[in-house]
C-alpha cells in the first residue's frame, strides 16, 4: 500500500487537498472528518486497498491524522 493512495481517498472524502499539504492536520479538530466521513473513509479503504478496519477499532485518538491513518493502515496489510 502507498502512503499516497491513502492520502488520495482522504483527498475525495475530505474534500480538501490540506490532508496531502499538512499530513499531520487534525482531522477532527479541523471539521475535515466527521462520523459520516469516517464510514466513507472506512468504505473506501476497504474497496480499494482490500484492508478492513472494524469501526470499533477506529478511534479518534489514534485515527486522527493523515499520517497516523496510513500508519494504521499499513500494521493491517
Amino acid at each position: 500500500m502507498e502512503k499516497q493512495e491513502v492520502f488520495n481517498i482522504l483527498v475525495e472524502v475530505c474534500q480538501d487537498e490540506v490532508v496531502v499539504e499538512n499530513p499531520d492536520i487534525d482531522l477532527f479538530e479541523e471539521g475535515l472528518l466527521d462520523s459520516f466521513g469516517i464510514i466513507s473513509l472506512l468504505v473506501e479503504v476497504e474497496g480499494r486497498l482490500g484492508i478492513s478496519v472494524p469501526i470499533t477499532e477506529f478511534t479518534r485518538e489514534e485515527w486522527n491524522t493523515p499520517n497516523n491513518i496510513a500508519m494504521k493502515l499499513a500494521e493491517r496489510e
